[in-house]
């Protein structure tokens, strides 16, 4: 079944490579959504996949890239879009 999340990652989470990392484990993972830096300094970013999987990519984020230093990930279920790749933006 396929589940989707929003999430919202704050810290030290911009100009460390966050969204390139998040996106390569997204694709290993199989897991179809997007990322993006906010005005705010924090990341949001939209999760689609099997539950395990994304619940895997939000644990991931809880540690994010080895630059990172991530403070609080907040994620709340969505409606699943379809998306049919993992983009950054």
């Amino acid at each position: 079944m396929t589940i989707a999340v929003d999430i919202r990652v704050t810290g030290q989470v911009q100009g460390v490579s966050f969204r390139y990392y998040c996106a390569q484990e997204a694709r290993r993972l199989g897991v179809t959504g997007q990322v993006a830096n906010e005005s705010d300094g924090s990341v949001s970013g939209h999760f689609e996949g099997d539950q395990q999987a994304v619940e895997d990519l939000v644990a991931w984020c809880r540690t994010g890239s080895p630059s990172a230093s991530v403070e609080d990930v907040q994620a709340t279920p969505a409606q699943v879009r379809g998306d049919s790749e993992f983009t950054t933006g």
